[in-house]
């Protein structure tokens, strides 16, 4: 009982934390689909321009980003302890949620020229 109500606090804090700093946090979420973007242009040399090709190349740039946003932190904790860090998978799956939920957000908002 007592871990929800710390986990649900934490949840709250966060969210509070995000609100405070939301220019920041948009600059950051900018970066990834910023990064996304150039994955998949230098990705369009190496993958047909087919329908199957471009599925492949979204995947693969889509999984791209997180791993290595996830490996640099892992690297360098590898390189003090000597083992690598056991949150490594979380920090890769809370940057592909945040990466896929600002792709889908932002194809979802009408184009204006």
């Amino acid at each position: 009982m007592y871990k929800q109500i710390l986990s649900f606090l934490a949840l709250i804090a966060l969210s509070a934390a995000i609100v405070l700093s939301l220019p920041q946090a948009k600059q950051a979420i900018d970066f990834l689909i910023t990064a996304h973007h150039q994955i998949s242009i230098l990705l369009t040399e190496v993958f047909s321009a087919g329908h199957a090709g471009n599925i492949a190349r979204g995947l693969v740039a889509l999984m791209a980003i997180p791993f290595i946003v996830g490996f640099v932190p892992s690297l360098i904790y590898f390189l003090i302890r000597k083992h690598w860090m056991p949150c490594f998978m979380d920090i890769v799956w809370v940057v592909w949620l945040v990466q896929a939920g600002a792709l889908i957000a932002g194809s979802a908002l009408p184009v204006t020229v």
